[in-house]
């Protein structure tokens, strides 16, 4: 029963902070990976090793990114712009992960956004949009049965994307001098439309006395080519929203600190973005495929069953190539919005 009220308490809070956001808009690469906690990074086990690989219990975790895109890119070259596009984005995310044996568990990721943006160039206005994204579920394997003679073990994760998130949101907007209903940038859409699967994995190996250099990553397939919604681009081949594959990476090596039960650093190296081209199907329809590599510095701490977790990833590069269609009519390089950095913070419950 004790545990059954914290976990009503944690699913209450996610959903009562959502509403309070507001006066929001997301970048215009729209890259929306979940990013894990790995607690094995922080646990040890009375051995040093890192621990909690109990069977039948269930981690909740709740997620919260956001991120103020307002560097102006063509290609990868930052340009100068006095009237620049107001482009902020929270994302909020309810992890759920079961473990159904040492190495199996069943997996599920809930996102929801919230966001505004002040689109200058037609049909212009400010766009709100605030809803529930595509819902993933899945299931995650360790390679080694855990714990693993060596301290370290690598799992590999699939699921599948389900096209629960509205795809074709819409604001008021100023349209060849009448105030329209339009379709949002494709950056401020909740959801792609699409059915979709991801796979996934995350790594970690010790290196000294508990320290250990970590690795994550996932890709997810977006098959179909363009979900007939318009985007109001005249641009030849861009009349409508395309449906993207997107990537997430991330490697770098943490440090618990000595004497001080459960607190730990990282330091590493996190990319993520959406491709050109994606690796099944067709890529036609309006997309901004775009890079962000950043220095990704984080803390975790770990109180009992509790894990709190942050980082702030600082871009170092950031790269916005041309579409297919850009490609196809001999364009030049579209144009995108990046952010210098971004917050990620997670609150973790283990059951």
């Amino acid at each position: 029963m004790k545990h059954r009220r914290q976990l009503f308490l944690l699913i209450t809070l996610a959903t009562t902070i959502v509403p309070c956001s507001s006066a929001f808009a997301q970048g215009c690469v729209a890259a929306h990976a979940n990013q894990r906690v790995m607690g094995q990074l922080i646990t040890f086990d009375t051995a040093g090793a890192p621990g909690r690989f109990s069977i039948h219990n269930l981690t909740v975790a709740i997620g919260y990114r956001v991120f103020n895109s307002n560097k102006y890119f063509i290609g990868d070259q930052e340009i100068a712009r006095a009237n620049a596009i107001e482009n902020h984005q929270n994302i909020f995310n309810i992890g759920l992960e079961y473990r159904l044996s040492p190495r199996w568990s069943a997996i599920a990721d809930i996102p929801v956004y919230n966001g505004t943006r002040n689109q200058l160039y037609p049909p212009s206005g400010i766009f709100q949009v605030s809803g529930l994204g595509d819902v993933t579920v899945g299931a995650q394997s360790w390679i080694i049965r855990p714990p693993s003679e060596n301290g370290g073990n690598i799992a590999v994760s699939a699921s599948l994307k389900i096209p629960s998130g509205i795809a074709g949101a819409t604001g008021s907007a100023l349209y060849k001098g009448k105030i329209v209903k339009a379709t949002a940038d494709q950056s401020m859409q909740p959801g792609d439309g699409g059915w979709g699967f991801v796979l996934g994995s995350q790594a970690y190996k010790p290196l000294w006395r508990r320290s250990n250099v970590y690795a994550q990553g996932l890709y997810l397939f977006n098959p179909a080519n363009t979900n007939g919604i318009p985007s109001f681009r005249s641009q030849p081949g861009q009349s409508v929203l395309s449906v993207t594959d997107q990537y997430l990476f991330r490697t770098g090596v943490s440090q618990a600190v000595p004497k001080v039960r459960g607190l730990g650093f990282s330091l590493g190296v996190r990319g993520e973005g959406v491709p050109v081209r994606d690796l099944i199907g067709n890529s036609d329809g309006f997309r901004r495929p775009g890079t962000i590599i950043s220095l990704d510095p984080g803390v975790m701490y770990d109180f009992h069953r509790l894990i709190v977790s942050v980082n702030g990833p600082w871009a170092l590069y950031r790269n916005r190539p041309p579409s297919v269609p850009e490609l196809q009519n001999n364009t030049k390089n579209g144009d995108a919005f990046f952010a210098d950095y971004t917050v990620i913070a997670t609150i973790s419950r283990h059951f």
